[in-house]
């Protein structure tokens, strides 16, 4: 599968606070979350059915901060925005976070960014600067 840049788009329906690992913990509001990602490494955007198996309880493993809040039960992925073949990973986030909220400290481990993690209380918040910003939606 070809390399490139995603963005997961999950809800959440009731608040909660969760562990992310080293990161520590974060209460989280209910409502909509974005991360952003990149897949430049062996299997390229095929990282993204992992996000998919960890988000369906299928794969417990806990390996980056967004596995901690895919993985949590009271957690939904709605939608992957998809861009191949572009590493645009920090500027999508840079964007997500100036149109919600950034949530500090979380999927930007190695990069100057302070996250990768935007809050909003409302979907089309987040989904429109997605949906701008990547090619497709899968």
């Amino acid at each position: 599968m070809s390399p490139g840049t995603y963005t997961l788009l999950l809800s959440r329906s009731a608040p909660a606070t969760i562990a992310f690992g080293a990161a520590g913990e974060r209460r989280l509001d209910r409502g909509w979350y974005a991360y952003t990602g990149s897949a430049f490494g062996p299997g390229g955007l095929s990282r993204v059915e992992r996000h998919r198996r960890v988000a369906s309880g299928e794969h417990d493993v806990r390996h980056w901060h967004v596995d901690y809040l895919t993985g949590d039960p009271g957690t939904r992925l709605d939608a992957v925005f998809v861009t191949e073949d572009a590493d645009r990973e920090c500027d999508v986030a840079r964007a997500l976070a100036d149109a919600g909220e950034p949530v500090p400290g979380l999927g930007a481990s190695d990069c100057d960014c302070g996250t990768h993690v935007a809050y909003a209380a409302e979907r089309e918040t987040l989904a429109a600067v997605a949906s701008e910003e990547h090619e497709s939606v899968r």
